[in-house]
């Protein structure tokens, strides 16, 4: 089950690295025998009783699933060409659920980025999986994408969350039917594709998927231009994408279970726009609510992630965007994980009226990222005595219970977010005069 220790899983794995030996030599093997497996419990078993043979002989297996390859992200065409040594893949990003389907026989597993085995949400996603995934045995990934019944054209991701609601799933299947967009095999006909570039594994996914109305790859395109890029992302954003994901290309762009790099990087659109992107963060406080919202709570504070420390950092309190509903919902979240005294990985100045364990993330819109006397994100980074902190946030109304607390919007991106935009500031002023 999870474990709600204020140790990552990192630590067993240097510890298990450190128990073999020799953290250095051992400490990758261990971790790929995690990411293929998911389970630490597992990994540390046999680490245990067989030692670095029985971690070596560990397989990536049909049923089991594997912990999904994350990317990088980037705010500008250049950039991201320059960082993949001048050309990549352009993908659509899709507004919609990542999943890992499993296919033995006839057997359909469908798990969500966290390794959860949500097939049962999806019984449409099973029955279109056995008819076009021509293969015996596969793991294969996808964006699934609510579609609206009426048009055809793509529905926001809170649409799609509908079927995560427990009522009655035919209805919810025929109000919201999903597209399938898959983008990676990871494992076909006992073949491990992991070691193998890109586009070998997007042929072999070319070769497996059938596609129908609905269902098929994702929209892509070799780019090797900034300007291309530029306008490969303005479609997808036209067409009801969130941006594009843009991929290496080169005999090293092999899939690296459970590690975000730069073999896969992130153009969101935001960035084009406006200064910042969403934003995830995770709940560490809450304060009671007043005038018509008392008897709930009605403001939260909100943190990022700070990779290195693994600890959270507040960043805001945000109290708009929610409707009556939403408050009730937290409120009931917020009392099931409240704890007396401040949590071991939280770190926070501010003192909100109830803690809150680290596990809630919500998507948060703001204007801009601002230095901020009472805000721990990145303290003594840019300035002295200032850490970061979201200016005007709101609630989009997106729970992001795919994400794990430690897959939230870290510290590291936001103030990459700030110098970025710090970057188009200067632009404007400079272009126009006065700004």
């Amino acid at each position: 089950g999870k474990m709600r220790l204020g140790v990552a899983d990192m630590s067993f794995i240097d510890a298990a690295a450190a128990y073999l030996g020799d953290p250095d030599l051992y400490k990758e093997e261990i971790e790929r025998a995690y990411n293929i497996t998911s389970n630490i419990g597992l990994v540390m078993r046999l680490v245990k009783e067989g030692g670095i043979e029985a971690v070596r002989s560990v397989r990536i297996k049909v049923g089991v699933p594997v912990r999904p390859m994350l990317a990088e992200r980037l705010t500008s065409a250049a950039e991201i060409l320059q960082k993949l040594g001048g050309r990549g893949l352009a993908e659509y990003k899709y507004d919609g659920e990542r999943m890992q389907i499993h296919k033995l026989d006839d057997e359909i597993v469908i798990f969500s980025r966290r390794q959860e085995n949500i097939t049962h949400q999806f019984p449409d996603v099973v029955q279109r999986c056995k008819t076009n995934l021509k293969a015996k045995e596969a793991i294969v990934e996808c964006e699934a994408v609510a579609v609206d019944p009426d048009t055809g054209s793509m529905l926001p991701f809170q649409e799609l969350m509908h079927r995560r609601r427990k009522y009655d799933i035919e209805k919810a299947i025929e109000m919201y039917p999903v597209g399938l967009f898959f983008f990676d095999a990871i494992y076909v006909d006992g073949e491990d594709l992991t070691g193998r570039p890109l586009l070998e594994r997007r042929k072999v996914l070319e070769q497996i998927v059938v596609p129908d109305e609905n269902i098929g790859l994702t929209v892509a395109k070799m780019v090797e231009d900034p300007e291309d890029l530029d306008l490969f992302m303005r479609k997808a954003v036209e067409d009801g994408c969130e941006g594009v994901i843009v991929k290496d290309v080169s005999p090293k762009s092999v899939y690296r279970a459970g590690a975000r790099g730069w073999l896969w990087i992130k153009y969101k659109r935001s960035y084009v726009s406006k200064l910042v992107d969403t934003l995830d963060l995770v709940v560490i406080g809450a304060f009671h609510g007043k005038g018509k919202r008392s008897g709930w709570f009605g403001t939260f504070l909100m943190a990022a992630y700070d990779k290195a420390t693994d600890t959270f950092k507040s960043v805001c309190k945000v109290g708009t965007g929610f409707k009556e509903e939403d408050l009730q919902r937290l409120t009931e979240m917020v009392k099931e994980r409240a704890v007396p005294r401040k949590p071991a990985r939280v770190d926070s100045v501010m003192e909100p009226d109830v803690w809150v364990e680290p596990e809630i993330v919500l998507e948060i819109v703001g204007d801009e990222i601002t230095l901020s006397p009472i805000h721990t994100c990145a303290y003594g980074v840019i300035e002295k005595n200032s850490g970061l902190a979201v200016r005007f946030p709101r609630f989009t109304g997106r729970y992001r219970t795919d994400k794990r607390p430690e897959d939230a919007t870290t510290v590291d991106e936001i103030v990459e977010m700030y110098r970025s935009q710090l970057k188009v500031i200067a632009v404007e002023e400079g272009e126009g005069g006065a700004p």
